[in-house]
């Protein structure tokens, strides 16, 4: 018995390794350049710099283009989801891969063919052009960037809320329906409240990638305009100000980490409700 704890420490000890080398202390590097000048000597500047009206119209737009990808995916998720768990055991398994099989590829790979479809010499143009329509401008725009999200970060919606509606039991749609429920009452009463655990981890995990992204605005969004991974890339890779990089890095983590509390705080409560 005296030897359990010991075997649970050692055991623990290369996870607690690597969390030091790759979390803590690339944090610790965060914070140091945060509140340091060049020169190394403690300052402020770096974290006031970000109140001016250019780094917040980037902090908004970066926050707007997140949540609005995040409610499309939800807008489609859900009911996708819900059609998967009411499958076949066989079929759901089908359709969870069909899902994840674009997962497969690179993310890099995924953007590309993006670019191939919606450009202004693209997929989608080529067949409007073909049927004597007029082109449409879809690259480098707004949509562009939205679009690349929901693409790439709709899986991480389906998955959760599937895995929470496919325990559902079958017997409690029944009951309501029994009990004199409607369609609609008894999603609104029964199949939703049972399913929010799976919302709430689905937008946390959508919302927390899009709002942080880089490579989705660069190549969908062009130079039009800058999000906050474009920003912070360009700080530590052409401009070198590692210091304001730093500031951003760590507002975007204080940012995160809210979003990710207030979700977890609300799957709580969720919890506690259906318990």
């Amino acid at each position: 018995m005296q030897n359990k704890p010991l075997m649970a420490r050692l055991m623990a000890a290369p996870h607690i390794v690597w969390s030091i080398l790759f979390i803590v202390a690339p944090m610790l590097f965060v914070f140091y350049y945060a509140f340091t000048d060049k020169s190394g000597a403690f300052t402020m500047s770096n974290i006031l710099e970000l109140g001016s009206p250019s780094y917040l119209t980037i902090f908004a737009r970066s926050g707007a283009f997140a949540l609005v990808a995040t409610a499309i995916c939800l807008l489609i998720a859900y009911p996708l989801a819900y059609a998967i768990s009411r499958a076949t055991p066989r079929m759901q398994k089908v359709y969870i891969m069909l899902i994840m099989l674009p997962m497969w590829m690179n993310f890099l790979i995924r953007t590309y063919s993006i670019m191939a479809i919606i450009e202004d010499t693209g997929f989608v143009n080529n067949i409007l052009i073909n049927l004597g329509l007029d082109p449409i401008h879809m690259i480098n725009t707004d949509g562009a960037v939205i679009f690349g999200m929901v693409y790439n970060y709709l899986p991480y919606m389906v998955l959760p809320i599937h895995t929470v509606l496919s325990k559902l039991d079958k017997r409690q749609l029944e009951a309501a329906a029994d009990l004199g429920c409607t369609p609609a009452q008894t999603f609104l009463k029964v199949v939703l409240p049972h399913s929010r655990s799976g919302i709430i981890s689905g937008i946390t995990m959508v919302f927390v990638p899009s709002v942080s992204t880089f490579y989705i605005s660069q190549k969908l969004g062009g130079s039009s305009f800058d999000l906050i991974g474009d920003t912070i890339e360009r700080q530590f890779q052409t401009a070198y100000n590692y210091n304001l990089g730093a500031a951003m890095s760590l507002v975007l983590m204080v940012i995160i980490l809210i979003s990710m509390a207030i979700m977890n705080r609300y799957s709580d409560e969720e919890g506690s409700v259906v318990a």
